[in-house]
């Protein structure tokens, strides 16, 4: 069924703002650093040089770039499995028709209503290897000495659990709404089939809830490349040992600590393309094996 407005240039305003946004906030500024990632610029910006494709090609002779993309991708991998398959499993819980669960369900939510800074600083506080509460009872239960601040790989695997608990609100609402749209019908004649619960969740839940994982596999996957910034910033500062200097932490350190505009622009004109090749690919690839209906 069609929706015909009597007005023709209302889609048109209704649409403006957003598309202003966008304009302003995205394609401007990424405009700008093209244009920029062709010039030497002055620290005050006051002078720029021309120099080609010198800094993309410096980019990738740079040892520590190239480490940086090797630990963006270790940690979106981790992120977004993490998170999707955590997420899921919460969902189906809360799911539950069980007293009380809707004030359950609405807390699981509060996660995702925090800023990454002060996610990122609820985080160092618990795992502070001095003062922190479940570095203590790490060491204390488990014997497992955690040091995020000293040691590469703990610091890489702190930051990812932080990123993707961060996530989980924003998770469990699209999946609990997923859940809660699926045929009952269904399930219950699985049931009365026999099909036990994990066999009804793998062979018709899973399957039908595979558009709403598309959606949050591709939405997990920008926010693990693009707003992480500020837990990073707040926690390791790519440290320890650049073991956490994920791509947008290292574009940051160049272009406003180090202020070298040109450099730091070329590494944001990568950054989008290859995030943007990388959701092409996973619409090609793994959006065939969404099911609709």
């Amino acid at each position: 069924m069609q929706t015909r407005f009597p007005n023709k240039t209302l889609p048109y305003l209704l649409l403006a703002p957003s598309v202003i946004i966008v304009f302003i906030f995205f394609v401007i500024p990424s405009i700008q650093s093209l244009y920029l990632s062709f010039y030497r610029v002055s620290p005050l910006g006051n002078k720029k040089i021309f120099i080609g494709l010198q800094n993309f090609i410096r980019l990738f002779h740079d040892p520590g770039y190239l480490n940086s993309i090797v630990t963006s991708f270790k940690f979106a991998i981790f992120v977004v499995a993490l998170g999707l398959a955590v997420s899921m499993g919460v969902a189906v819980v809360a799911n539950q028709r069980l007293r009380g669960f809707g004030a359950y369900r609405t807390l699981l939510i509060w996660p995702y209503a925090l800023s990454p800074a002060i996610a990122g600083l609820i985080w160092a506080q618990m795992m502070d290897p001095n003062i922190g509460l479940t570095s203590h009872l790490l060491k204390t239960l488990f014997g497992v000495h955690f040091n995020y601040q000293t040691n590469g790989q703990q610091a890489l695997f702190f930051i990812s659990v932080a990123a993707a608990w961060k996530m989980l609100g924003y998770n469990i609402i699209f999946f609990l709404a997923g859940l809660q749209s699926l045929p009952v019908e269904l399930l219950e004649a699985a049931a009365i089939d026999g099909a036990g619960a994990w066999r009804r969740f793998w062979k018709i839940t899973f399957p039908m809830l595979s558009p709403t994982t598309f959606f949050l596999f591709i939405m997990n996957t920008l926010y693990a490349f693009f707003q992480v910034f500020g837990l990073v910033h707040i926690t390791t500062e790519g440290g320890p040992g650049r073991a956490t200097d994920i791509m947008v932490y290292k574009l940051y350190r160049d272009g406003f600590e180090g202020m070298n505009t040109g450099y730091a622009s070329a590494q944001s004109i990568i950054l989008l393309i290859m995030v943007a090749t990388l959701t092409i690919l996973q619409f090609r690839y793994a959006g065939s094996r969404v099911h609709y209906q």
